[in-house]
């Protein structure tokens, strides 16, 4: 790894804090987020899901975290399929976006595997294996023919082949299979991205179901927070079906962590986009599960002297916004685009405290979606950025009282902005990606925030999202060191942080 990447997240020797005072700032922190979103309880209350509108409690949770890694889409979904095909009961299978793809094709053939091996569980008594797959856009016209209902569209097994590029019912008779499309007009997207096995083991990727070669990355984990998985997907993706079905015994011995932590533990020779976070191995994270309902109403404001309003205080919006404002000493961020304007506001704020940030994003990527969605694009938004950074007084006077002098002056934080590209030598290369896709964020070397939020408008006023962050300085080390180390070659500078 580069020197400039090892300081990204470098803690300053007096920033150190004790045991004790770190334990406070996760329950500061989630004290703070609570009152915050009991404020907001009205509305919030009329979302869709809302079942955390009265109970904040409930999302507060903890996780066992099993492997990360980084790559295309195609390669990330080779990884979790194996864990589909080995299934023994239940495949809960959520993402936005379905296209005919290499990804598509996998899946096809670990549904084809999976059905097949249910077939044989059945001759001893087994049910089908239940599998529900949901999705947000497959195409234009899907998004604006389809009904607008929050029930969705269910495809029967007529269309599987000819609309969803799945393979014929009679080849996958041996599931209980139920695939659905939620979409609201005009932006509502439904933009979650998990797959969860047998309610015990759950992935959480950045990629769609696409031929998109993306800079994507993938969390593996399991524990309590799996059942915060299972609630928001029955309370959105499996409304109307009734209380969720027991599931039957396993028919093997091991359950799906059993089996994961099985082949982590005798791979001899890591390869380089992958970590299998040794550090954190039987370690219980603090986890906080973060979702976000959509909003039909993109609350525009076309008159440039408006000031924004302010995002829907979702769980996820709201952590964000906690996280910036009580950062002590670092803020790294990696997102496919960041268009969002109390974003900005919120780093510009960090960075008056003397907080450093570091941005990893993309010049042009959906340019066409950016103007639909924020009227604006990245990169316009970075040069406004760096403009506000500049004027940004170096030292900050803190005043005691109203009529004391200046002490302590706070030091203006260090902005770092980088643009992701393909490496040079990419047409040598096979799935080089060619876009950053990873949304990532890390504070203070110790909090990480993973999931399908983007730092832009679409995924803060109108998208459904889903995040889930993490207090552990193991894990953030570890995500970020694989990170960085994969981007070596894969960026541009765009204003330094020595500027």
């Amino acid at each position: 790894m580069d020197d400039d990447s090892l300081q990204t997240l470098t803690r300053p020797d007096d920033a150190t804090p004790s045991a004790a005072n770190e334990r406070n700032n996760f329950t500061d922190l989630v004290a703070d987020w609570s009152h915050s979103l009991s404020e907001s309880t009205a509305s919030n209350t009329n979302d869709d899901p809302n079942y955390f509108a009265n109970d904040s409690k409930s999302l507060v949770t903890s996780s066992h975290v099993h492997s990360f890694q980084v790559g295309t889409g195609d390669s990330i979904f080779a990884e979790t399929l194996t864990r589909i095909e080995n299934a023994q009961s239940e495949v809960l299978f959520v993402t936005c976006f379905w296209a005919r793809s290499p990804s598509l094709e996998k899946l096809s053939k670990s549904l084809k595997i999976l059905s097949r091996k249910s077939h044989h569980a059945r001759d001893s008594g087994a049910p089908k294996i239940r599998v529900r797959i949901g999705f947000s856009s497959r195409s234009l016209f899907q998004k604006l023919l389809q009904t607008g209902s929050l029930d969705g569209y269910v495809y029967p097994p007529s269309e599987w082949v000819s609309k969803l590029g799945l393979p014929p019912p009679e080849e996958l008779s041996g599931l209980d299979l139920e695939i659905k499309s939620v979409f609201v007009r005009p932006f509502s997207v439904m933009h979650p991205k998990f797959v969860c096995v047998d309610r015990q083991l759950v992935f959480l990727p950045s990629c769609n179901v696409s031929w998109e070669e993306w800079f994507e990355g993938c969390l593996s984990l399991s524990g309590p927070v799996v059942n915060n998985f299972i609630k928001f997907w029955h309370e959105f993706w499996g409304r109307g079906s009734g209380e969720l079905p027991p599931l039957p015994p396993f028919q093997t011995k091991e359950d799906p962590v059993t089996t994961l932590n099985r082949r982590l533990s005798v791979v001899q020779e890591l390869p380089s986009w992958l970590s299998y976070l040794n550090s954190t191995i039987g370690d219980t994270i603090p986890t906080v599960f973060l979702p976000s309902p959509h909003h039909v109403n993109p609350q525009f404001r076309p008159i440039p002297c408006l000031s924004a309003p302010k995002p829907p205080p979702t769980p996820l919006n709201l952590f964000l916004l906690k996280l910036f404002e009580r950062a002590k000493f670092s803020i790294y961020i990696q997102t496919p685009n960041l268009t969002c304007p109390w974003v900005f506001n919120a780093l510009l704020g960090a960075l008056a405290r003397g907080v450093d940030v570091d941005i990893v994003t993309s010049e042009r990527l959906m340019i066409l979606e950016q103007l639909g969605t924020a009227g604006t694009t990245t990169s316009m938004q970075v040069k406004k950025l760096v403009r506000k950074y500049r004027k940004l007084p170096i030292e900050t006077p803190i005043y005691d009282t109203e009529r004391d002098p200046p002490g302590h002056p706070d030091i203006r934080g260090r902005l770092h902005i980088e643009y992701y590209e393909p490496r040079k030598d990419a047409e040598k290369q096979e799935q080089e990606p060619v876009q950053s896709h990873l949304k990532l964020t890390i504070v203070d070397e110790e909090f990480v925030v993973l999931g399908s939020g983007n730092m832009d408008r679409a995924s803060w006023y109108t998208s459904q999202e889903l995040g889930v962050a993490f207090w552990s300085t193991d894990l953030a080390a570890e995500v970020f060191a694989l990170v960085r180390r994969n981007l070596q070659g894969r960026l541009k500078l765009h204003f330094p942080k020595t500027e």
